[in-house]
């Protein structure tokens, strides 16, 4: 599924950072900032508002809370061999995390959700758009065989977070996409993970460069391999994975 597929590189796929002050930016240069957001109680988070990493693991563009029991599984791209995701099982469910860069002016989620739904109904699954405690959100039942051959339905959650100039995607999957009472630790995890977006120019829709815990930041990435575009919930790639 091509949920986060590249657009035809045109005015609006630009990278997202220039050299000249932007309106906004002169306004805030100026000082002109009485209009300027309250601070959130929950996040997720910019590296901005939380500067200190303090217990949370650092995995390049993602900070990751960490929980008692939790496992971190890195997902890797067979042939780039490029981290392409992060997920965390917790008690049975998991969450699969990834982050993307995004313009400077708007948001991205409005027209990913709707992107999402139509891929999923194209495969033959249902999806419902609902609130939920990050705003907007899709509950799909995705088409999966059976171990008798069957076709059946795999509930899963999807989450979206605009931030400043990136976009954050969580997965929920396992009991915790339909029990409101198991999804409470992870939709918490969610809220409390930090985007390390950097200042390089990447396009719109790039996968931010994730890395193995403990690994040196890829600084000489510009941008994300191809094959994180056709990111599928129905198929995992290679893992590692950890316990914390």
């Amino acid at each position: 599924m091509g949920f986060l597929r590249r657009r035809a590189r045109s005015a609006e796929a630009e990278p997202d950072d220039v050299a000249a002050l932007s309106a906004d930016d002169a306004d805030l240069a100026d000082g002109e900032d009485d209009d300027a957001a309250p601070a959130r109680e929950r996040g997720p988070w910019d590296v901005e508002e939380v500067p200190d990493r303090g217990d949370r693991i650092d995995v390049g563009a993602l900070w990751l809370p960490r929980r008692e029991g939790m496992q971190l599984r890195m997902e890797v791209d067979k042939t780039s061999r490029a981290v392409t995701a992060a997920a965390l099982a917790i008690h049975g469910s998991t969450l699969q995390l990834q982050v993307f860069a995004a313009p400077r002016s708007e948001g991205i989620w409005d027209e990913i959700r709707g992107e999402i739904a139509e891929s999923v109904t194209r495969q033959g699954g249902t999806v419902d758009d609902l609130p939920g405690p990050f705003g907007r959100e899709l509950l799909a039942r995705l088409p999966v065989r059976t171990a008798e051959g069957r076709t059946g339905h795999r509930p899963v959650r999807f989450l979206g977070f605009d931030g400043p100039r990136w976009f954050l995607r969580g997965v929920i999957s396992g009991r915790a996409a339909v029990d409101p009472e198991k999804a409470r630790e992870l939709e918490a995890v969610f809220g409390d993970v930090v985007v390390v977006r950097g200042n390089r120019p990447h396009v719109p829709r790039d996968l931010l460069p994730l890395t193995l815990p403990g690994q040196a930041r890829p600084e000489a990435a510009a941008g994300a391999p191809a094959a994180a575009d056709a990111f599928d919930p129905l198929r995992r790639g290679p893992e590692i994975t950890e316990v914390h």
